[in-house]
């Protein structure tokens, strides 16, 4: 099972893609968030079906509609008792009472205007040859449901007078069929799937992401960054190295080029667009992103046990055949530095005989820079001195950082002058 809690989905992940209209939508996309995809022929599928919704932006781009009346709607053709009025038409029309019949077209109202607005403003006019043929079938499954209620016809008479007992009857009749056939709930499957698809092409088209290609043996990112921040520094990231291990003092931003590059990765596993300008990404089928370092309080685990734990999983995944991507912040922090080194060097030569995995691994551990191995590559992310204070660039670039940024703090805050 992938390890994902520190990508934060649900808090930070899908506000970059909800701009759903229901609840239904929303989980539509949650869902679609929490699983990768499991072959580049999948991604490929998904990428093709947003890049449909991209075709269709114009017509799409004003998609809306009264929340009220499809919750009622849904809520109507799920849950509500709907008999078949033509079996008893004639009881319909002598016995059942004004405020009966008043419930019953007034909801027909709202499920014919409600289905009128879908088709004639948006399902009707799609083009649908700029889909893929698999998920083109999806929105004529959705065309063939609503035009089964002529919403047309019956919306011209709602409009004109309003719907006599014989057009309930009629359409009673109509809502029988479609539950008897199992229709009503695979049109709603299909509905908020896509619309779930609508509303994650309309987060790539805000945020400019692009869709990633994919290949074997290296990562490629160009101009990528975390989108949650408000002014990001982009960088450029090119490897072939299967360990990246990445240094630099506090504060100069390697948990955050962590969180970007395992986005950029993970994002790219669900067909969706990566926050980059480029990117060039290997198919991995196993995801482990551990970034903010926490206690397992409910099992008694340390930080240190838990990230002893968190390498076995990913390490047994990779033994396995599994194309592992895997992100260790800090790695084995939690422990006294010599032992630190020992085992952090260890996990390093030991990860590198995976070559069909990519491991990112940031550390505080300066002697680590003395493992020589053509399969681990290092990065730091740069802070200059200005006038003896420490400046974050947030820039990456190849190799070891010796700024000891701790001392030059410690000394600005007078501590040395304090203790002494």
């Amino acid at each position: 099972m992938n390890n994902l809690k520190d990508l934060n989905i649900e808090k930070e992940i899908l506000p970059l893609f909800n701009f759903s209209l229901n609840i239904f939508a929303k989980n539509k996309i949650l869902e679609i968030l929490k699983k990768p995809l499991q072959s580049t022929i999948e991604i490929a599928q998904r990428q093709n079906i947003l890049k449909g919704f991209t075709e269709n932006n114009n017509i799409l781009t004003d998609y809306s509609y009264t929340v009220l009346y499809l919750n009622e709607v849904h809520f109507f053709l799920n849950n509500e008792k709907i008999e078949n009025l033509s079996l008893k038409r004639f009881q319909y029309k002598l016995f059942t009472s004004k405020q009966e019949k008043a419930r019953y077209v007034s909801k027909l109202n709202q499920v014919i205007l409600f289905f009128h607005r879908l088709e004639s403003n948006y399902f009707t006019r799609l083009k649908l040859k700029t889909f893929p043929k698999d998920y083109a079938l999806s929105i004529k499954r959705i065309l063939q449901f609503l035009s089964y209620f002529e919403s047309s016809k019956y919306a011209h008479i709602i409009r004109e007078k309003r719907l006599k007992d014989k057009h309930v009857i009629e359409l009673t009749e109509k809502i029988s069929e479609l539950k008897k056939k199992e229709l009503i709930q695979t049109f709603w499957e299909d509905f908020f799937l896509f619309e779930a698809y609508l509303s994650i092409n309309l987060g790539i088209l805000k945020n400019k992401f692009v869709f990633p290609s994919f290949t074997e043996n290296s990562i490629s990112l160009s101009g990528f960054y975390h989108p949650l921040l408000k002014n990001p520094i982009k960088n450029d990231f090119e490897t072939k190295s299967n360990v990246i291990v990445l240094n630099g003092p506090n504060m100069s931003g390697k948990s955050t080029f962590l969180k970007a590059v395992g986005l950029c990765v993970y994002l790219a596993h669900l067909g969706i667009g990566i926050p980059a300008s480029f990117g060039k990404i290997p198919f991995c089928n196993y995801f482990s992103i551990e970034i903010n370092r926490r206690d397992d309080i409910l099992n008694g685990y340390s930080h240190f046990m838990t990230e002893v734990l968190n390498l076995k999983s990913v390490i047994e995944q990779a033994s396995k055949g599994k194309n592992c991507f895997a992100v260790f912040d800090e790695l084995f922090s939690g422990t006294n530095v010599e032992d630190g080194f020992e085992i952090c060097k260890t996990t390093i030569n030991g990860l590198s005989k995976f070559d069909n995995c990519f491991f990112f691994i940031s550390t505080h551990i300066q002697e680590l820079k003395s493992i020589s191995n053509q399969q681990i590559a290092n990065y730091f992310i740069d802070c200059e001195l200005i006038e003896n204070k420490p400046t974050f660039t947030y820039k990456l670039k190849k190799g070891w950082s010796d700024i000891k940024v701790g001392q030059i703090l410690f000394e600005k805050e007078g501590l040395n002058k304090l203790l002494n």
